[in-house]
């Protein structure tokens, strides 16, 4: 069974939009791209903030058929690791459901298989997770009060890097933060395998300004299968990429 290439955009915030589009309405727009829009909120780990003031978060993840997550900054490096596989797991699921549906009938899903034949699309799955392509765009919210939130962010997108180069797919990253200084986003590692790079590009942010969360997840969706992605693929020997 071949999936083409998974497309994940990872929001990583700490807090509200405070202009431009409604960023739910917007992840909407990417879900119909064929890129999932997964989220996660980060906490002080002194818990003085609360997760009511992180409730578009779940709104940008169900609108973009992704995942999310709040979570207190020390957890953070082992939950980017688990919304990326959740989501991977998930989109999966739903590729393989319109294979049964086609080869069983319209009414048959997954979940109606007898615990046997579930188990043996699970293992399908699981295998398709290890073996398909991934494409994550990382977009960090970089406004003033993520700055002392950042090195652990920095950490965990390394761990990530590491974990999903584990797999026997090809996984790829690039990272955006936003506000940009002219733009709503800013590149900080174009498309790469590795993110072992970040670590000097994070030393050089300014964090501060205001939070377009939607107009950031627009330009985000606009960086898949450009021309620079395209040709970094093909300098791999790799072909056949599915273009936004």
């Amino acid at each position: 069974m071949k999936t083409g290439t998974l497309k994940q955009i990872l929001l990583i915030t700490d807090g509200c939009s405070n202009q431009g589009e409604d960023p739910a309405l917007v992840a909407s727009l990417v879900a119909e791209q064929g890129i999932t829009v997964n989220v996660i909120g980060i906490l002080e780990d002194d818990h003085s903030e609360q997760p009511e003031g992180l409730s578009e978060v779940e709104d940008i993840a169900s609108n973009g058929q992704g995942v999310s997550q709040i979570v207190y900054q020390e957890a953070l490096t082992q939950t980017v690791q688990t919304v990326t596989k959740q989501a991977m797991t998930e989109t999966l699921q739903g590729v393989v459901n319109k294979e049964l549906k086609q080869i069983l009938g319209s009414e048959k899903t997954m979940e109606e298989l007898p615990p046997e034949q579930r188990g043996e699309v699970m293992e399908v799955v699981d295998e398709l997770g290890e073996t398909c392509d991934l494409e994550v765009l990382v977009l960090v919210d970089t406004s003033a009060s993520m700055t002392n939130k950042l090195p652990t962010v920095q950490e965990a997108l390394i761990d990530l890097s590491i974990s999903m180069n584990a797999r026997i797919g090809r996984s790829r990253f690039s990272v955006y933060q936003f506000p940009g200084r002219k733009k709503p986003t800013h590149q900080l590692v174009d498309w790469t395998s590795r993110l072992d790079s970040i670590s000097s590009i994070f030393a050089k942010i300014s964090s501060g300004g205001i939070t377009p969360t939607g107009p950031a997840l627009k330009d985000a969706m606009y960086q898949f299968g450009k021309k620079t992605l395209r040709r970094r693929f093909m300098d791999d020997d790799y072909s056949n990429i599915e273009e936004a």
